[in-house]
C-alpha cells in the first residue's frame, strides 16, 4: 500500500473544496479538479480567497493561507489530477450514476494501488464499488458540512476493502486534525440515520401540535443538544442512569408503541446490573471513584464554557 503524500480531490464544489482545503492545511500536496479546467481554476481562486477570510476571522490559524497556497493546486482535468496520486477523494453529486461515471474515469488514469474514497453521505459503498477496479482500495470517506470545521469523518468499508487501506486513511485524517470512525455499510451509515431520525421525530412533534418549530429548536439546542459536542448518546445515558432511561422508555412504549419501544441493548445492560456512572458500570465502560470525579469535573467545565461561548457569539441569525 502506498504512503499517502499526493492527494487529488475530484469535485470542486462546496464539499470538495472544503475537503481539499482541510487536507492541504494538514500538510498534504493536494490537486483539485472539476468537470473542466476552467472550473478547477475558479475553484482554486475561491478556496484561497476563502482561506484568507477564515484566517482574518481567526477561524484558521495564522499562516494557514500560505500553507494552503503552497499545498493546494489546480489539477485541471480529472486525468491529470489523479495521475500519480496516492489518495483520491471523489466529492461529486450524490447521484449513483454520476459518481460511478467519475469513479470509472478516476480508475482509468489513477495508479492501480491508489486509495480511492467517495464522499457519499447515504449511498452504500457496495452500490458504487462496481465502478472501481481493485475494489480492495475503495471505501467511503464521508466528511461533514462544513468540511473545514467538522472534525468527524465516517469511514465505510465494503467486504473487499483491505484493513491496510482503512488504517492508512485513519492516519491521513489524524494528520489533518480529523477523527475517523468506521461504520457498517448500511444506507445512511450512522450520522444521517441519527440525524434524520431526530428530524423525523421533531416533525412528528410539530405535526401533533406538541410544540412549534422554533420551540423544538430551542429545546434541542439548549438541552441535550448542548451536551452533544462533548458526549455521544451512550455517554449521556451513562451519566443520567441506564435504569432511569429504561424506566422512561416504558412511558414512551406505552404511549407510542414499537416506534419508541425500549431498546434491547438497554434492557440487557440494566438486567446485567449496569446502571451507568452511578454504580460504576456503564454501557461505555466501568468507572471507579477517581474516573467519576474527573468525568463530572470535565462535564461541568465543558458546559460552563459552552454557555460562555454562546453568550459571546449571541444568537444565530434567523430567517424572516
Amino acid at each position: 500500500m502506498r504512503d499517502i503524500k499526493k492527494i487529488a480531490v475530484i469535485g470542486a464544489g462546496y464539499m470538495g473544496g472544503g475537503i481539499a482545503q482541510s487536507l492541504a492545511l494538514g500538510g498534504y500536496d493536494v490537486l483539485i479538479a472539476d468537470a473542466d479546467e476552467e472550473k478547477s481554476a475558479q475553484a482554486l481562486d475561491r478556496l484561497i480567497k476563502e482561506a484568507q477570510e477564515f484566517e482574518d476571522q481567526e477561524l484558521y490559524p495564522a499562516g494557514a493561507t500560505e500553507i494552503i497556497k503552497g499545498k493546494l493546486t489546480n489539477g485541471g482535468t480529472i486525468a491529470n489530477a489523479v495521475t500519480g496520486a496516492d489518495f483520491i477523494e471523489e466529492a461529486v453529486f450524490e447521484l449513483p450514476d454520476v459518481k460511478k461515471e467519475v469513479l470509472r474515469e478516476i480508475c482509468e488514469y489513477a495508479p492501480e494501488d491508489a486509495i480511492i474514497g467517495t464522499n457519499t453521505s447515504t449511498l452504500p459503498v457496495t452500490s458504487l464499488k462496481s465502478a472501481v477496479t481493485n475494489p480492495q482500495r475503495f471505501l467511503t470517506v464521508h466528511f461533514s458540512n462544513p468540511a473545514p470545521f467538522i472534525p468527524g469523518v465516517e469511514l465505510v468499508a465494503s467486504e473487499d476493502t483491505s484493513s491496510e487501506v482503512i488504517a492508512a486513511v485513519k492516519v491521513l485524517l489524524e494528520h489533518c486534525g480529523r477523527q475517523g470512525a468506521q461504520v457498517a455499510d448500511k444506507p445512511g451509515f450512522v450520522l444521517n440515520r441519527l440525524q434524520y431520525a431526530l428530524l423525523k421525530e421533531a416533525c412528528n412533534v410539530v405535526e401533533e401540535g406538541v410544540a412549534t418549530v422554533e420551540d423544538v429548536d430551542t429545546i434541542v439546542r439548549t438541552t441535550f443538544g448542548f451536551r452533544l459536542g462533548f458526549f455521544g448518546p451512550f455517554a449521556i445515558a451513562d451519566q443520567a442512569g441506564l435504569d432511569v432511561y429504561a424506566n422512561c422508555f416504558k412511558t414512551f412504549e406505552n404511549t407510542y408503541g414499537e416506534r419508541l419501544a425500549t431498546p434491547e441493548l438497554l434492557t440487557k445492560e440494566v438486567s446485567a446490573g449496569r446502571n451507568g456512572v452511578k454504580n460504576g458500570k456503564g454501557i461505555t465502560g466501568d468507572f471507579d471513584d477517581e474516573t467519576k470525579e474527573a468525568l463530572i469535573a470535565y462535564r461541568n467545565n465543558a458546559y460552563s464554557k459552552m454557555q460562555s461561548l454562546l453568550n459571546e457569539l449571541g444568537p444565530a441569525p434567523k430567517g424572516k
